[in-house]
């Protein structure tokens, strides 16, 4: 069965100011203040809690990794606590998984971002019945960019590898996809813009309207 696997942060989801109140929430309680800016940031928030917290830290000084390990627990409770305050799915993005399902692929989502969060997000946004699977970054011992997450995703949304494409935004999936064997398109809607293409991906997606006739130039 030809499968689309989706990243989550920065790919379905614009995820990037709840991931940086979390992460400033934690600055503050330190007494160091808003260390992040939601917009100027975006891309770091969109690299996982301890990017941002190590960014933050960098601003104060020297870094202390100790540091960026205590506050990470703290981290993911407060960006919990506000999973959905901003967080919105990119235009087009429902529509566009949607017609994928109608025209007969399976969907899934393979994500660095702990499992229990990308499903009670999802749940929340009230999209999480639309995919077959969901990994996250605790699902498995390993996460992207090793392979085997990706993989997990398609076997358990019923799908075949050799008929994939993996949708994200990062240099992490860039990876996972090659790992994998399986063609990468990265959207250019995210904070690192048209800059994607440096990854050298097999496509690029400027807007999820395009996503099924790129799906299909891939894959069939």
């Amino acid at each position: 069965m030809r499968t689309v696997i989706f990243d989550l942060d920065g790919t379905l989801a614009d995820t990037s100011r709840d991931l940086i109140e979390a992460a400033n929430s934690r600055f503050r309680a330190l007494g160091h203040g808003n260390l992040l800016d939601p917009v100027a940031d975006a891309a770091t928030a969109f690299r996982g809690g301890r990017a941002m917290l190590r960014l933050g830290f960098e601003r104060l000084g020297p870094v202390d990794e100790a540091a960026i390990e205590a506050e990470f627990a703290p981290f993911l409770e407060a960006y919990a606590a506000g999973i959905d305050r901003h967080t919105t799915l990119y235009p087009g993005a429902r529509e566009a998984v949607e017609l994928l399902i109608s025209e007969g692929y399976a969907v899934g989502i393979c994500t660095n971002k702990p499992e229990g969060l990308a499903e009670e997000l999802m749940r929340r946004l009230g999209v999480r019945g639309l995919f077959a699977s969901l990994i996250g970054a605790d699902t498995l011992p390993v996460r992207k960019p090793d392979p085997a997450p990706l993989r997990e995703a398609v076997a358990r949304a019923g799908g075949d590898l050799a008929r994939t494409v993996l949708v994200g935004d990062t240099v992490t999936d860039r990876e996972t996809g090659r790992a994998a064997g399986v063609p990468v398109i990265l959207v250019t809607f995210g904070p690192d813009g048209d800059g994607v293409a440096g990854l050298a991906p097999e496509a690029l997606l400027p807007h999820y309207r395009d996503l099924g006739a790129t799906v299909a130039g891939l894959i069939g």
